[in-house]
């Protein structure tokens, strides 16, 4: 009987083991799951951003919008390459038409509360609730906007790990504030191409 009992506790050590191990990888594998996500959610925002501009440019052209097109539809390229990379549904999918709702929110900005810190932080807190990503453009750190003209300096900082920068508004984009590669690089966690809980200033 003792030996009978011991090899039934033995393989009920083993199962518990086992459903261990398997849990543990599920987690790991749900992990890898969500950065991916939040990667390919960036991107796809990215990639809504500068279709959006394209369309506007198309709707409302001028002597240099087949010039801003022409950068664009680069744009676009490069951003497919690296949703590519990244293992991401190239072409964006349901998270591209998610994010200029979030970003179409200028509402927010008209809460006192939130445009009563800035002086505090020494600029005026702009775009209230307006998510970041990066324009995929190339160059010196640099932003674009479809509410600020070219020359304003504009200061992002990724409250999730309290990296900052500051940059000057360079063209005309679909959103708030796009940053290239180079400013996005300074404010960025590894693996994401958004940062959703931002705040941006205008300062100068």
């Amino acid at each position: 009987m003792s030996r009978r009992k011991t090899l039934s506790r033995s393989k009920k050590l083993a199962l518990l083991a086992g459903t261990a191990v398997l849990a543990g990888g599920t987690a790991v594998v749900m992990t890898g799951t969500s950065q991916a996500s939040v990667a390919c959610d960036g991107l796809a925002t990215a990639l809504a951003n500068n279709e959006q501009f394209i369309a506007g440019q198309r709707a409302n052209p001028d002597a240099q919008s087949e010039a801003r097109i022409a950068n664009r539809l680069a744009v676009i390229e490069e951003i497919k390459r690296k949703q590519a990379a990244s293992g991401c549904e190239v072409g964006g999918g349901g998270a591209a038409e998610a994010a200029p709702p979030a970003e179409a929110a200028p509402p927010a900005e008209a809460e006192p509360p939130a445009e009563a810190a800035p002086p505090a932080a020494g600029g005026e807190v702009v775009c209230a609730g307006s998510t970041v990503t990066l324009s995929g453009e190339g160059g010196a750190p640099a932003a674009s906007s479809n509410q600020f003209p070219a020359g304003t300096r504009l200061k992002v900082t990724n409250l999730d790990n309290d990296k900052s920068t500051t940059v000057e508004v360079t063209s005309t984009s679909g959103s708030c504030v796009l940053l290239n590669d180079a400013a996005f690089e300074q404010v960025r966690e590894a693996g994401k191409f958004l940062i959703r809980n931002a705040r941006i200033e205008r300062v100068g």
